[in-house]
């Protein structure tokens, strides 16, 4: 035990070392899927049917692919076309990209859990449909997708490992380093283990305090 302690303590400053660059990926990947998940949000449940199908298909394409593979694909893949990208940024569109689809599906849930009434009449008050959108529908919609939007978020961090297989410098690919300095893999690796427990525990803390402060009392959700 006290081999590990010593271990963890000599060997875990430099797998901090690399935690901007994981949370860095992490952050910029869920905003950017965010944005996205929510136009497709919006093109399968107000779309017209071309936009509808498009969306669909993307949808349908993320979510029946692995993440690993659309990775390859886009930092591999691409450059064969013209399109070269940095690791770091190869990570971010694919994990980016890949969440786009399921939070597009938990905004498009959301959204449809909404009365439709609401829209009709936002409608009828003269407002254009987008705006009934902004200022009706989506408060709403946001407040309920906080929890299944947590998960998301939580597990999106755990996938920025995947990030390693490029050549990005992030905690995994530090442990993985240490680990073959080392060739103490078992240490290092409970220690990352460690490590995602503590990160996640940390986000799932925000996100709660964030769905609690947003609970409207007396509202049903």
């Amino acid at each position: 035990m006290n081999d590990f302690v010593s271990f963890a303590a000599e060997s875990l400053p430099e797998i901090l070392q690399a935690l901007p660059v994981t949370l860095s990926l992490w952050a910029l990947a869920m905003a950017g899927g965010a944005l996205l998940g929510l136009v497709f949000a919006w093109c399968r449940v107000y779309g017209p049917k071309p936009i509808y199908l498009a969306a669909t298909v993307y949808v349908e394409i993320f979510r029946g692919t692995p993440m690993l593979v659309q990775l390859f694909f886009i930092y591999l893949g691409l450059p064969e076309i013209g399109i070269v990208l940095d690791p770091f940024t190869a990570a971010v569109v694919a994990i980016g990209l890949n969440t786009a689809a399921y939070q597009a599906e938990y905004f498009r849930g959301a959204i449809r859990s909404i009365p439709s009434g609401q829209m009709t009449a936002a409608r009828a008050m003269g407002m254009t449909q987008l705006q009934g959108l902004r200022w009706i529908v989506l408060p709403q919609a946001l407040r309920r997708v906080i929890p299944q939007w947590s998960n998301e978020a939580i597990l999106e961090l755990k996938y920025t490992s995947i990030a390693y297989a490029i050549g990005v410098s992030e905690i995994t690919a530090k442990a993985e380093e240490i680990g073959y300095t080392t060739f103490r893999f078992f240490e290092v690796f409970v220690l990352l283990a460690l490590v995602y427990i503590v990160l996640t525990s940390i986000v799932a803390q925000i996100l709660q305090f964030v769905e609690s402060w947003t609970t409207i009392p007396g509202l049903r959700s």
